[in-house]
């Protein structure tokens, strides 16, 4: 049997069964198992409740019944620089940003790891549902976890070699209603705890109210492509590229069909709004990404190759020709097939069968050559 006992990892614990039963696991396989609980956002809700200040206190509970030490850390500045004024940077900008994925690049995989380290920890383990194999060369490649519903490789994209090498998921071959199953087998308190979901930093809140705090909303019109004024918009940062939900559009003469956001022109401050799910305004042959990064080091020369690719969290894989440009770490990628509401901020992610190869930020959108007005 291997002995773990002078391997020690610090698992980041949230409150919530993933993490819990993540730093279970390790205890159990004999590691020297540290939890700390991060606290990134003042999080008080609109009833004056801090919600972080109840899931320290399961954080506590559940290390006090497996039997490790545990240590809160702050990072609500590291948060704010790096995450928050990204995010609010990207809204100006027109740009639909994904803060989990600067989360985890800037915060939970950089600042934390690095205090880890400060703990002496050999490694990081964190209750996300994501696998790492090591290849005969050494080489850590990030595969698809088990349970495919929960796959979060997506959001881990944008990390480095020297990050996930240091990195445990030891839920990597489990699926959530085991892990649920595992918790409630140790009596574990939060064994039924409801699954955290939407950015953190907003909860449960109003998205447009949350927005509308940090950066004051300019309305203005909604236009067809051809500039006729059907509607008023709230402020161009609410909406995203193939929304149809919260227009307050109904139909026309012409169509019964519903409306979608098709683009947006920032000078004129005008939603570019259209009729019909298969408008061909949101359909690209051809994106851009910058901030390329894959898992196993960037290439050093141009290179071209066949993958998949996800350019939103939940849909399905399509298949892509990339052409890398290793000076400026940016991406061409040719869809096999017309992609729908392809947009921009968001992240290109990358993969290869059950490997994840890595990804980077979506700039803009083409069909035939032509750039599409989504920002």
């Amino acid at each position: 049997m291997v002995d773990n006992s002078k391997i020690r990892v610090v698992v980041g614990m949230s409150g919530g069964v993933d993490s819990s039963v993540s730093a279970l696991l390790l205890k159990q396989q004999g590691y020297d198992v540290v939890g700390v609980f991060m606290k990134n956002w003042d999080d008080t809700n609109d009833d004056g409740v801090c919600t972080a200040t109840e899931d320290y206190e399961d954080v506590k509970k559940v290390a006090d019944k497996i039997g490790i030490p545990y240590y809160s850390i702050n990072f609500e500045k590291e948060y704010w620089e790096r995450v928050f004024q990204y995010f609010l940077k990207e809204y100006k900008a027109g740009r639909t940003p994904n803060p989990d994925i600067m989360c985890n690049t800037e915060v939970k995989f950089k600042s934390f790891l690095e205090y880890a380290l400060d703990l002496d920890a050999d490694y990081l383990a964190m209750g996300h549902y994501a696998k790492t194999m090591v290849d005969e060369n050494g080489v850590t490649h990030m595969m698809r976890p088990k349970d495919g519903n929960k796959d979060q490789t997506y959001f881990l994209s944008q990390l480095t070699q020297e990050q996930i090498k240091r990195v445990m998921f030891p839920l990597q071959d489990l699926t959530k209603p085991e892990v649920r199953r595992i918790a409630e087998e140790a009596g574990l308190v939060n064994a039924k705890k409801k699954d955290s979901t939407g950015i953190c930093f907003i909860g449960e809140r109003n998205f447009k109210h949350f927005l509308s705090e940090f950066l004051p909303a300019q309305g203005g019109d909604m236009v067809t492509p051809d500039g006729k004024v059907v509607g008023h918009h709230a402020g161009l940062m609410y909406y995203t590229i193939g929304q149809r939900q919260g227009l307050g559009l109904g139909s026309t003469k012409e169509s019964t069909a519903p409306w979608f956001v098709v683009g947006k022109d920032l000078e004129k401050n005008q939603l570019i709004v259209e009729q019909g799910y298969d408008s061909p305004r949101l359909y690209a042959d051809r994106l851009q990404a910058s901030g390329m990064t894959f898992f196993t080091g960037n290439p050093e020369e141009d290179t071209e190759f066949k993958a998949t690719a996800k350019f939103r969290y939940r849909q399905c894989d399509v298949g892509v020709t990339v052409k890398y440009h290793a000076a400026s770490k940016t991406a061409d990628v040719y869809f096999d097939e017309p992609a729908r509401a392809v947009t921009p901020g968001q992240a290109l992610v990358l993969y290869n069968g059950e490997e994840c190869l890595g990804g980077g930020n979506i700039d803009a959108a083409f069909k035939d050559d032509k750039k599409l007005q989504l920002v």
